[in-house]
């Protein structure tokens, strides 16, 4: 007598097929995989769900936010349209949820606040004093100095100039304001931009591109105690400040001479670099000091 095992086994054999596997370990896998698919469906379901639930409230915070915005700019329009650092803060709180008072002049925010026309109207005088010194400084000049120009000319805005007292008359815009303006002149491609020079802001129109070696040339034209004059720098003050060779010093500044950005002036020999719009930014804060 053969067990049931042997017997199954012995037909296999007999036959060249492996046994089938036993019928209880078949249904025991089976089983788990269902398990398992059943619980990535729920999760993958929930999930989902939570994201919806999440991003329904995303919206509607946003929109809560934006009412509450609006309400705040209807309050505090005049503070908006004359104060230029409240201006500075009210933009600071649209950028978080994507709401540009500048980008229309005839929706609701150009509506209310015209604050979109007073930035284009600012950018076209920023633009044109820029283009009548790019003779002088080769394309950059420093906010400050714009700033000071315009101030000097009287020139105002449809909303952005108050008389602060009797004896004087100021546009009440800040050079936060005259760097946002230049934001809205680089979105049109038009090659204007700002970049940050030692402790000023710049203002770039003119294609060329500027390393850093460029920019820590006119850095070190700003110092005072760089051994020149301020404003001014030669090939030694350059080597001796960045610890640079000669020939990347010399290559640095022939390029900003290049352009007009820089000035040479030979004097016994000594080649002297002079930055008009370093000098000029210095020269109009000592006489505002004065």
């Amino acid at each position: 007598f053969m067990g049931w095992g042997k017997l199954l086994s012995s037909l296999c054999n007999e036959k060249n097929t492996p046994p089938p596997p036993p019928p209880s370990l078949s249904l025991f896998s089976k089983t788990r995989n269902d398990e398992t698919y059943t619980h990535v469906s729920r999760f993958t379901k929930k999930a989902e769900e939570i994201k919806a639930v999440t991003l329904t409230s995303a919206i509607e915070t946003v929109e809560k936010l934006e009412v509450k915005l609006a309400e705040f700019a209807k309050k505090h329009r005049k503070e908006i349209q004359h104060d230029p650092a409240f201006r500075k803060k009210f933009l600071e709180m649209c950028a978080p949820l994507g709401v540009d008072p500048l980008s229309s002049e005839k929706g609701f925010w150009g509506k209310m606040l015209g604050i979109g026309e007073f930035y284009y109207e600012l950018a076209v005088k920023v633009a044109e004093v820029c283009l009548a010194s790019k003779s002088r400084n080769g394309g950059i000049i420093s906010v400050s100095e714009v700033k000071h120009i315009l101030t000097k000319r009287g020139t105002k805005f449809q909303f952005a100039h108050v008389a602060v007292d009797s004896q004087q008359k100021g546009c009440q815009y800040s050079e936060e304001d005259i760097i946002t303006s230049i934001k809205k002149l680089s979105i049109l491609g038009s090659g204007f931009r700002t970049i940050e020079v030692g402790t000023s802001v710049m203002i770039v129109s003119v294609p060329t591109e500027l390393d850093h070696d460029h920019m820590e040339i006119m850095k070190i034209a700003q110092d005072s105690d760089s051994g020149s004059e301020l404003g001014c720098v030669t090939v030694k003050d350059v080597c001796d400040d960045t610890k640079w060779n000669k020939e990347r010093a010399k290559r640095a500044l022939d390029l900003l001479l290049s352009k007009g950005m820089a000035w040479l002036d030979v004097y016994e020999g000594v080649e002297s670099y002079w930055f008009p719009s370093v000098w000029k930014e210095s020269s109009d804060s000592s006489k505002q000091e004065n």
